[in-house]
């Protein structure tokens, strides 16, 4: 007791100091240090689950992609019957955070394989639904970054380059490869980069996308469609 105390006023998050959050009715463990899921994510990823839910598929492919602690494919695969799910992560932490919150919330083996990859380097198959939350923070705005934030959780899963799109460009130039027909994508952003994300869809000749608030009524996620 005493020596969480001491690690709370060092600053430390709570969610680590307990060793796991909830993130739509799953337990994520976050005994690896992987980014804690945001309130923001956990909002969008309910309204993908539900689409998901409503596309009447009898198995419907999914990749939660940049997948950190596994939260946003945990959650589909928790709150779903006929889905599987890939999980793409560049770091050995996530990988190992990831195996973890699968078993810790009873999600069989044959619904989920977890791959090592560099956005999609090592990514082969074609998907249904894809979640992508990447890292977006703009390097310039790291002096308005929390100092716990900055201290405690992990700087490749917060920053995305000076402009913070380095890993949404590379996301949007491979996506088309990896889409089934009619795939929905649901990717995270940074609200001040709205109008530049939406040139980047133009660029890559997207032709259908959407832009949505969260509800503290910033907008925080978009929608495409490849096809």
């Amino acid at each position: 007791f005493y020596n969480d105390l001491r690690r709370l006023k060092r600053g430390e998050p709570v969610d680590y100091v307990i060793g796991f959050t909830e993130f739509l009715g799953c337990k994520i463990d976050l005994s690896k240090k992987t980014l804690i899921p945001r309130k923001e994510t956990e909002y969008w990823t309910a309204i993908l689950i539900d689409e998901i839910k409503k596309t009447g598929l009898k198995k419907v492919k999914c990749l939660d992609i940049f997948s950190g602690s596994g939260c946003i494919g945990v959650a589909v695969l928790a709150s779903t019957q006929n889905t599987s799910c890939d999980f793409a992560d560049k770091d050995k932490n996530s990988l190992l955070q990831i195996k973890i919150n699968l078993k810790n919330n009873f999600i069989k083996k044959g619904r989920y394989n977890i791959k090592k990859s560099d956005v999609f380097n090592n990514i082969k198959g074609k998907y249904d639904f894809i979640s992508a939350n990447p890292p977006y923070i703009p390097t310039i705005k790291r002096n308005k970054v929390q100092k716990s934030v900055l201290k405690y959780e992990p700087k490749t899963a917060l920053f995305g380059g000076k402009d913070g799109l380095f890993f949404i460009k590379k996301f949007l130039k491979g996506l088309k490869k990896h889409s089934n027909p009619g795939c929905r994508i649901f990717m995270e952003f940074d609200p001040p980069q709205k109008s530049t994300i939406e040139k980047l869809f133009k660029r890559y000749k997207y032709r259908k996308w959407e832009f949505h608030k969260d509800q503290y009524d910033k907008y925080r996620w978009a929608v495409l469609s490849p096809d």
